[in-house]
Formats: C-alpha cells, sequence, structure tokens
C-alpha cells in the first residue's frame, strides 16, 4: 500500500473512531453551535423494564421496542423523541420508549433513564439480577440536563416535561416547535 492511501486509511479510520466514540466522553464548550429543539434540567431515576416481572417490572415499554441501553421514559414527551443528558460532564444519548416515571413525576423527577445508562453516568454496575445500579454515587436520582434534537411524532407534549397525572403523554400537541442555536458540547 502506497504511503498516501496508507494515511488515507488511517485519517479514515480516526474520523470514524472519534464519531463513534464521542457519545460518552466527557464533554466541553466548544463555541460551536448547534440546532436543538429544547434543553433544560431535570431530576433523573433509572428504571429497566424487560417483561420479567422481577423488581417492578411493569412488562414492556410503551413503543413495542424491546428494554435497552438509551431508552428513557417520559411522562410528557412523545414517544421516540431524540436528545441526549449531560451529567458531571458524561454525555449519553437517547430515545423516548417509555412513558413514566409515574407518581416521582409529581415530585420534579421527569426523565426515568435505563439502568444501563445511569450506570454508566454514575460510575456504577447494572446488576442484571435485581435490575438496580449497584455502586456509583449511590444514588437512586441525578440532576441531569437534557436536549432534544428531534421531537417524535406520536402524543405527547413538546416542551418541558409536565407530571405524568397531567395526561399530556395521551394528548397530540400540534404546535410547531422551532429548533434553537446552542453552543455545542464536544465529543
Amino acid at each position: 500500500m502506497s504511503a498516501r492511501l496508507r494515511t488515507v486509511a488511517m485519517l479514515t479510520a480516526s474520523a470514524v473512531t472519534a464519531l463513534t466514540m464521542g457519545t460518552a466522553a466527557a464533554h466541553a464548550d466548544t463555541g460551536v453551535e448547534e440546532r436543538v429543539m429544547l434543553q433544560g434540567t431535570t431530576t433523573a431515576s433509572y428504571f429497566w423494564d424487560d417483561a420479567s416481572g422481577r423488581a417492578g417490572d411493569t412488562g414492556l415499554p410503551a413503543s413495542g421496542k424491546p428494554m435497552q441501553k438509551g431508552m428513557v421514559a417520559s411522562p410528557s414527551w412523545p414517544l421516540m423523541t431524540e436528545g441526549y443528558v449531560i451529567y458531571k460532564g458524561k454525555k449519553m444519548p437517547f430515545f423516548v420508549g417509555d412513558r413514566g416515571p409515574g407518581e416521582p413525576s409529581s415530585r420534579g423527577i421527569m426523565l426515568d433513564l435505563d439502568g444501563k445508562t445511569f450506570a454508566e453516568l454514575t460510575g456504577g454496575r447494572f446488576n442484571t439480577e435485581t435490575l438496580g445500579v449497584d455502586g456509583g454515587s449511590g444514588a437512586g436520582h441525578i440532576d441531569v440536563q437534557y436536549v432534544i434534537t428531534k421531537w417524535g411524532d406520536g402524543v405527547g407534549k413538546k416542551s418541558h416535561p409536565v407530571s405524568f397525572s397531567t395526561g399530556a403523554w395521551a394528548e397530540k400537541d400540534t404546535e410547531t416547535v422551532q429548533s434553537v442555536s446552542v453552543k455545542k458540547p464536544t465529543g
């Protein structure tokens, strides 16, 4: 292989690695802007509903998608809404695949992260036996920044999250939401 082809191959490999590994890296403000639909902060808990019936498992997620890393439950956002959360400099992507948290949303806990993402953010370990998170910060709730990059097409409210008890999860939001420019985190 010529030196020129090796250089192109190495640059391509570096670019692919940067694109695929950047989602879990620590982040800093780059000064570059990105277009987002919404951003804010909330308290997040965690869940894992794989239809096993263990540890409070309520069954398959509302979206019909299997439980997986990156799935969150929202009390009001449309299913299949996409975005990311940031906790202590760690950025993790998500999509809304379930409804919840229920009653905790009346107390300001507006996002239920999947247990594997929660463990990675907090430095813990997802326990497949208990469906809980061991170690890490020891917290069952964390304060996160959320960024919505794409709204789902279904029912739900396209705004800052509201309590499950409002019923916003069942109403079709017909508002046209414009994206805004924000400073883009690295990664």
